[in-house]
């Protein structure tokens, strides 16, 4: 999916101005506002879905996001800016339909730690398709089609794989709960019985989403801030060494059976990510750091907290609580506002289009992400700790079986 997605923001688009912004964050702007209205329509979508309809779904929605590139690449600027915007609007939805063949599993965090591995690495890859393609010649409006169409075959491949994925077993629900499609009077029933606790996480992924989305579109900028020249191969070569250390942290999580301790562990991983970034911007203004070094630092404090969140979470407080509902339901919910939050981040073009002080922005806009987690996850752990729901796992029955169902029996135990 993220070569449909990314390619396009390996390209400068410096001979082009719009609206007295440079063309490039247009076509940013564009693609992430067709995004996050495609996350809002994800929150009904996505936790409704069948999950007989799922490939055939994510497959339409990945070929409409090709078109729109293949119209991008054949309408005259500045007008083909409005076909991102198109290009934008069906890929929000495909991750909550893959993620939906992953979760409700004992080993639904080293599968989903798997997957957003995949698509940290994605970002660096496919950007590095991108510019070797216009090293090679091809035209920055038609380098995007073509990588797309490049990655088309495995595309094709991988979905039928996902296709043959079978559900998950008796001892899968017993352990995490059985995941069902949401109706409306399920997803407001489990947000007001969590509001505080939901928000705080919301506010955090938030934060989180707007410093990693400005860290991966403009990433060839914030290069340039810190060396003088970017090859092509450094994007998919920090990427890799970031994904892989979030891989081994967040899938860890997986060896933690109570369900209870596996959320507290989360939430204290998204601490130490926090944590990591300030070390990191610390490490860059002494000197201590090399650009690449302070690069996969900083995407590993980063992506920590992000990749908590799609991983363990939301997975185990549905296991530990047992209340009828799925992760796509609560990841597209704080995952839009995440969205616009960039979005409104991309509006105040005047602080990141100063010329010569992106790489400021951008040490600045990190300094104030971290503390603001840091700080707001001391009342979100308090919430989660004193809720009835959460502070301790007992016998409940699940909302969809409504058969007696032992959290306690983690260790595989049939009920």
């Amino acid at each position: 999916m993220y070569a449909f997605r990314k390619p396009f923001t390996a390209a400068s688009y410096a001979d082009l101005m719009l609206w007295g912004m440079g063309f490039k964050s247009v076509l940013v702007i564009s693609q992430v506002l067709g995004y996050t209205v495609s996350k809002f329509i994800g929150i009904k979508v996505v936790s409704e879905v069948d999950p007989r309809r799922r490939v055939v779904i994510l497959l339409a929605l990945i070929g409409l996001s090709q078109v729109a590139l293949l119209l991008f690449a054949v309408t005259p600027p500045p007008l083909n800016c409005v076909w991102l915007f198109f290009n934008g609007l069906p890929l929000g939805m495909v991750f909550g339909m893959v993620l939906g063949f992953l979760e409700g599993r004992r080993q639904s965090e080293a599968l989903a730690a798997g997957l957003c591995a995949s698509f940290i690495i994605a970002d660096g890859v496919t950007k590095s398709t991108g510019a070797f393609l216009l090293t090679g010649g091809v035209s920055q409006f038609w380098m995007p089609f073509v990588t797309g169409l490049l990655f088309t075959p495995p595309l094709l491949l991988f979905a039928w794989m996902l296709s043959r994925i079978p559900a998950p077993s008796t001892a899968d629900v017993v352990a995490r709960s059985e995941r069902a499609p949401m109706t409306a009077d399920d997803r407001g029933t489990f947000f007001r019985r969590y509001a505080p606790g939901l928000i705080l996480l919301g506010v955090i992924y938030l934060l989180v989403t707007v410093l990693r989305s400005v860290r991966a579109d403009f990433a060839p900028e914030i290069w340039r801030g810190l060396q003088a020249s970017v090859a092509p191969e450094v994007f998919a070569g920090s990427e890799t060494l970031v994904a892989a250390g979030v891989l081994l942290a967040n899938g860890s999580l997986v060896f933690i059976q109570s369900n209870r301790r596996g959320f507290f562990a989360a939430l204290l991983l998204a601490g130490g990510g926090a944590v990591l970034i300030a070390a990191s911007l610390l490490g860059l203004g002494a000197g201590l750091l090399s650009p690449f070094a302070f690069m996969v630092l900083h995407g590993l404090g980063l992506y920590l907290p992000y990749i908590a969140v799609h991983t363990t979470l939301f997975e185990r407080l549905i296991a530990l609580t047992r209340d009828r509902g799925n992760v796509g339901y609560l990841l597209y919910l704080v995952d839009a506002f995440g969205y616009l939050g960039y979005v409104a981040v991309l509006f105040g073009k005047n602080a990141l289009g100063a010329s010569g002080s992106f790489l400021g922005f951008f040490v600045a806009a990190s300094w104030c992400v971290a503390g603001a987690c840091l700080a707001l996850l001391v009342p979100c752990w308090r919430y989660f700790a004193r809720h009835p729901s959460t502070r301790r796992q007992s016998t409940r029955h699940s909302p969809v079986t409504d058969g007696p169902l032992e959290t306690a029996a983690a260790s595989g135990t049939t009920p």
